[in-house]
């Protein structure tokens, strides 16, 4: 099988409100990743890059697509293990301190029937696929809102401005090994791939995603826009995306 090239845009900003980037991102095809880190005293930010760092290990290069979830499998394990010997280490000195991370991962592997995406995630950092029939949100939030939502407790207008609504019910840094959810798409030349934090999908609506997904070309000034347009939405948290096109 013909081997395949990808176009690939990533931008991460401070936003308007926090003084330090938790956010972290990777885009080394064929492996990319958003991690959104959580936690006082830069805990937050270490255990994102924790996550990125062991993600970057994935050597997923032509594999197929169980082999590729098993290396993201094993890299999250790991990431989790340094997370927690960290944690462990800071909180020696504070009690109450913490340090965890959201993380959506998109590695591209090949199977019988062509090229795939097998995503990956823990958390409410999304992924997003736009093709000629519009924009769909892969991964499910790992939330106390999304449950809500599952539950028919709340509607979507309430969830937007729910006092709960960033409090992950996933993620690594908590007790145990966190189980990411997987997914896996067709990779195809009509089709868009977007991975950001909820910097951006918690500042703009899917429709003003699927907005400046379809209209601008070129994935680097994709990812630019959205985080522009999130930071005039008000810009109240770190924002990342990662936008990759596979090229015909």
């Amino acid at each position: 099988m013909d081997p395949v090239e990808l176009a690939v845009g990533a931008t991460t900003d401070v936003g308007r409100v926090r003084e330090i980037n938790q956010d972290a991102l990777l885009a080394a095809p064929p492996v990319l990743a958003v991690a959104d880190g959580m936690g006082g005293h830069h805990g937050g930010e270490v255990a994102s890059r924790i996550a990125v760092e062991e993600l970057e290990r994935v050597e997923a290069g032509g594999a197929d697509s169980r082999a590729a979830a098993a290396a993201v499998q094993e890299a999250l394990a790991a990431a989790q293990a340094r997370i927690a010997d960290y944690a462990a280490e800071q909180g020696s000195k504070d009690p109450v301190w913490y340090a965890g991370t959201t993380v959506v991962v998109a590695v591209l592997a090949t199977d019988d029937a062509g090229p795939v995406w097998v995503v990956a995630n823990l958390g409410d950092s999304r992924a997003y696929l736009l093709t000629e029939e519009g924009l769909r949100r892969v991964s499910v939030d790992h939330s106390v809102v999304q449950e809500l939502l599952d539950a028919g407790r709340i509607t979507p207008a309430q969830a937007a401005v729910h006092p709960e609504r960033h409090v992950v019910t996933r993620a690594l840094g908590g007790p145990g090994v966190p189980e990411p959810d997987f997914f896996r798409l067709p990779a195809a030349p009509d089709m868009r791939l977007l991975l950001c934090s909820d910097g951006i999908s918690g500042m703009i609506d899917d429709a003003a995603i699927a907005r400046v997904l379809a209209e601008v070309r070129n994935p680097q000034d994709a990812a630019d826009r959205l985080v522009a347009e999130a930071l005039e939405a008000g810009g109240l948290d770190n924002a990342t995306a990662v936008v990759a096109d596979v090229l015909p």
